[in-house]
């Protein structure tokens, strides 16, 4: 019913930008809390970066003041702007979505994931 579309990842040098994109489609009447994880191999899952629906945001302590969140409410997508990219930010990439369906359920969605890899 729901389903959250990644885009952006990709292969860039050290030092290096990349934006991601997640957009959400489907019988959606809300979408809360949206956010991006990452996991690299060996390692569990965890939280980049997250934003609700008003705006207010989160970030891991690894990548404040690096990496921005955003969000477009009338396009139901979010947004992760990652700039001074290091190798330990190589990882897939994860979108997460709170959406509240038009038949009034609500559920966690995940994006496929994409692959960011930093190196030289």
């Amino acid at each position: 019913q729901v389903q959250l579309v990644e885009s952006g990842g990709g292969l860039v040098q050290p030092g290096g930008s990349l934006r991601l994109s997640c957009a959400a489609s489907g019988s959606i009447f809300s979408v809360y809390a949206m956010g991006w994880y990452r996991q690299a191999p060996g390692k569990q899952r965890e939280l980049v970066a997250a934003i609700t629906s008003g705006g207010s945001t989160n970030y891991a302590d690894s990548v404040k003041g690096r990496f921005t969140i955003s969000r477009d409410n009338a396009k139901n997508t979010v947004y992760l702007q990652m700039n001074s990219l290091k190798p330990e930010d190589t990882a897939v990439y994860y979108c997460n979505a709170n959406i509240e369906l038009v038949s009034g359920a609500g559920y966690d969605y995940w994006g496929q994931g994409t692959q960011v890899t930093v190196s030289s």
